[in-house]
């Protein structure tokens, strides 16, 4: 049986210290491999036609070229390429900006390393992947609007903690919900027990009543 070949991954980003750390953390991982960082959007590009990685992962604030712009060039003449955004902002204009760019990826800095780890093979599949907060924008973006004076069965909640209220309905467990929101479970444990704080509810099997009540869960 021929093994699996790693993920050959570019990363770019024009703070040296999170670039080499980033790299060094990505080279501990058996599944992933290393094929080289850039500083810049113009390195970026230099380097996706020569390292033929088959995942940038991406910064969009650096000098002489956004990452937005970089992705946009890049995939203009390595479509292959899939590229997933890295990055601190959490604006919907930078967003929205890296899908119309064709990044198939969108994660803050902050997410945790198994979290990036899922978004790079996902991506490398062919898959779509966004975290927490573009999740979030979508889901308002593409969820109904609700009916002159209507009102939310859960008006305390986040529109993370909903969704996650939706999911434990539907009976997923803690370790479901997280590799389908791409979470780590800490996080997903941190939510259910927000949703059951502000439902003041006993335990999670209340929580589930009271939401399949409310129409979640289906």
């Amino acid at each position: 049986m021929t093994a699996k070949r790693p993920v050959r991954v570019l990363v770019v980003d024009d703070h040296p210290v999170f670039r080499e750390g980033f790299a060094a953390l990505l080279s501990s991982i058996d599944e992933v491999e290393v094929a080289g960082t850039a500083a810049t959007g113009v390195e970026a590009l230099r380097q996706a036609a020569e390292r033929d990685p088959d995942v940038v992962v991406m910064d969009v604030q650096m000098p002489d070229m956004d990452g937005i712009e970089a992705t946009r060039r890049i995939l203009e003449k390595h479509p292959e390429i899939g590229i997933v955004v890295l990055t601190m902002s959490e604006e919907d204009g930078t967003i929205f900006d890296a899908l119309r760019a064709g990044a198939r990826g969108y994660l803050l800095k902050g997410a945790e390393p198994d979290e990036v780890v899922r978004a790079i093979t996902t991506v490398a599949g062919g898959g779509v992947v966004f975290g927490a907060v573009l999740a979030s924008r979508i889901a308002g973006f593409l969820a109904p609007r609700p009916q002159a004076g209507a009102v939310s069965p859960f008006p305390a909640l986040t529109a993370r903690e909903h969704e996650v209220l939706d999911l434990v309905a539907a009976g997923l467990s803690n370790g479901q919900i997280a590799a389908r929101l791409f979470l780590s479970q800490k996080t997903v444990r941190n939510h259910v027990h927000a949703v059951l704080t502000k439902l003041q509810a006993a335990d999670r099997a209340e929580a589930i009543i009271r939401a399949r009540d409310a129409g979640l869960g289906r």
